[in-house]
């Protein structure tokens, strides 16, 4: 099954595929998950085999990995493997593509904007044929006053991302493509300002509605549930999470549960201990996702005080279960949430976010009955925007748009972009 960032592209590959007669390509690891899915090889799908480097690299990666480099390391070698697979998928289709067999060719995946798209984007270019690059999502500054958590995260290459720009095929990428999905506005700002109006923003998750379904119960005015779900690091602040609750986990007005593992596990036991709170927060490690899916109908509130989150997929995952995020007002999850569907903590200091999540948590408790209409607010608006269908209607408007069939970027029409 796929995972992370595949999920995402086979995610948007098959919805679009589903209203086109499109023709998807992938790296040749994929190959039986497409076919499991009904997809015929040759006819629906083409699967390029760039292991003589990608598994060369993929190896390195994990090394890195291991002596302590963070995710920027593995999109470094992301990127470099992405040169090769797409020098074999501009060789293999260069003559369909020259021969206008496509309308537009669509580079959905890496979602990173590190990765140069020279070659495919310059055969377009030179075929007359619209090239489509995103959603591109990525490189949110770290916040000011936790450079310590970054470098715990081993994001020592973060330093020093700026210099991608620099990259051979970055410049002509954006030069060539007729349009340039953002997933972000921290990723749309990086563009040069000479493409913003090529920029269509329209964020990479969604949410497939038969796998999540709302609670069709009331909330308990007398004890809330909340969850958090993440790897247990800094970062993440699932401690945030704890520590800005306990008077309410104390005095039994609210329930804690926490489903994810890692480094910070001993220091949440150590907390959950001196405060006494084993009958009021529950840690459950790592649960599998489908099980966890089935679980979080169970909840009324999500709290995730991440300080650095791209596409915050987990935020509309707990939306589509009809639970109220309460998130951090930064980055990828604020740019997901309203005031109708959630909460959100201005960011600051550790301890500025503690204060201000325990503020927020006081107000919900104080006036719990106004969670069900938030509920229901936020099960509206995944359907209405988030379902993998309507991120790919959105596709298709931009698709139009490159290939001369409206006047103007989509994304100037009234509600295109707020709806997001």
């Amino acid at each position: 099954m796929f995972v992370s960032v595949p999920l995402v592209g086979w995610s948007h590959a098959f919805a679009i595929k589903q209203r086109t007669n499109g023709h998807i390509v992938t790296q040749i690891r994929n190959r039986d998950a497409f076919k499991s899915h009904g997809l015929v090889e040759g006819v629906d799908f083409t699967a390029i085999d760039s292991e003589k480097i990608a598994a060369k690299l993929y190896r390195l990666n994990r090394a890195f990995r291991k002596v302590g480099f963070g995710w920027t390391a593995t999109s470094v070698f992301a990127s470099i493997s992405y040169y090769y697979f797409e020098h074999l998928v501009a060789k293999k289709f260069n003559d369909r593509i020259r021969a206008g067999e496509f309308d537009v060719v669509h580079r959905i995946t890496p979602l990173s904007p590190t990765s140069a798209s020279a070659s495919l984007s310059k055969l377009c270019k030179q075929a007359n044929i619209p090239f489509i690059v995103g959603p591109l999502n990525g490189g949110a500054p770290w916040p000011k006053g936790y450079g310590h958590v970054r470098r715990q995260e081993g994001e020592w290459l973060s330093y020093i991302r700026p210099i991608y720009k620099l990259m051979p095929g970055i410049k002509s990428t954006l030069k060539n493509a007729s349009a340039i999905i953002t997933g972000s506005e921290a990723t749309r700002a990086q563009i040069p300002l000479k493409f913003q109006s090529k920029c269509v923003y329209i964020p990479e998750n969604g949410i497939d509605p038969d796998k999540f379904r709302p609670s069709s119960s009331s909330t308990n005015n007398s004890i809330l549930r909340a969850v958090f779900i993440g790897r247990l690091v800094p970062y993440k602040g699932a401690d945030i999470a704890i520590r800005s609750a306990i008077p309410f986990l104390k005095s039994g007005r609210l329930k804690l549960e926490i489903f994810g593992d890692g480094p910070q596990r001993a220091e949440l036991e150590l907390v959950i201990k001196e405060y006494q709170l084993q009958s009021s927060v529950t840690l459950h490690g790592w649960v599998d996702h489908q099980d966890l899916k089935e679980k979080l109908s169970e909840f009324d509130l999500m709290l995730f005080p991440s300080i650095r989150e791209f596409g915050g997929g987990v935020v509309l995952e707990a939306m589509a279960s009809g639970i109220v995020p309460v998130i951090v007002d930064y980055a990828g999850p604020s740019e997901l949430v309203d005031d109708l569907t959630g909460h959100k903590v201005p960011l600051g200091t550790k301890k500025d976010l503690i204060n201000a999540y325990q503020s927020c948590l006081e107000n919900i408790l104080n006036d719990s009955e106004a969670l069900s209409d938030m509920k229901l607010a936020c099960s509206s608006r995944i359907q209405e925007h988030f379902t993998w269908q309507a991120k790919a209607g959105k596709m298709l408007e931009v698709y139009e748009w490159v290939c001369g069939n409206r006047p103007d970027n989509p994304e100037h029409q009234p509600g295109f972009k707020s709806s997001q």
